[in-house]
């Protein structure tokens, strides 16, 4: 998914830079949106797999092997790449729809959904409910699983009497956690920040952290 994710823009973004190119075909920017979106989505999905793993690991250690069985983790990796899948056709779908649009630029260094939707001159409805419906979905549900997941796993660190017997439960969670905050926090900046304040070269910074760095 990480593979995937970051090669469905950096290897444009390279070439565009070597060789002084700064567009991209209609139908390329919608491929590119997609590979984005799946690969982004999985991403996120994973991450929250990721965080029950380690809750299930630190919480329920006797009960682990059976909760999280090799049946269950196929389950959880299925769901997740449909997730993603049914997540980028909502996307394209709604690209799709579009007759006019306003401009042919945008604002970054790949074709970013919220600004290739805002590029529309159309009736803005369909895309406002996709946009917070995608957003609820695979957005606040995954994020506020993660963040109950380390709720209780803080909760059981503070139980263990030895600080190396914290270090040693937590160092499990150190990985993870620091990839958690990179593509959460820079991507919650970007897509949740205020239209007002919102600056391209910010949003640029900030959209290479959670597609290159993390």
């Amino acid at each position: 998914a990480d593979i995937g994710f970051t090669s469905s823009t950096t290897p444009k973004l390279i070439v565009g830079n070597l060789n002084h190119i700064r567009v991209i075909s209609y139908v390329g920017c919608l491929t590119q949106m997609s590979f984005f979106i799946l690969f982004g989505c999985m991403d996120n999905t994973l991450l929250t797999v990721m965080a029950y793993d380690r809750f299930v690991a630190i919480c329920h250690p006797l009960h682990y092997a059976v909760i999280m069985n090799p049946h269950r983790c196929k389950l959880l990796l299925l769901l997740s790449v449909f997730a993603s899948l049914v997540n980028s056709q909502i996307h394209n779908l709604t690209a799709l729809q579009f007759t006019c649009f306003r401009d042919v630029e945008i604002a970054s260094f790949f074709c970013d959904p919220p600004l290739i939707l805002d590029l529309s001159c159309s009736d803005t409805l369909i895309k406002n409910i996709v946009t917070y419906m995608v957003g609820i979905l695979f957005g606040f549900f995954p994020t506020s699983g993660i963040i109950f997941s380390y709720y209780k796993i803080v909760s059981a660190l503070l139980k263990i009497p030895l600080s190396g017997g914290r270090y040693k439960a937590f160092s499990t969670c150190g990985s993870h956690l620091l990839v958690v905050c990179l593509f959460y926090g820079t991507g919650i900046g970007t897509y949740l920040g205020s239209f007002a304040s919102y600056s391209p070269r910010k949003g640029m910074v900030a959209s290479l952290m959670y597609t290159v760095v993390t």
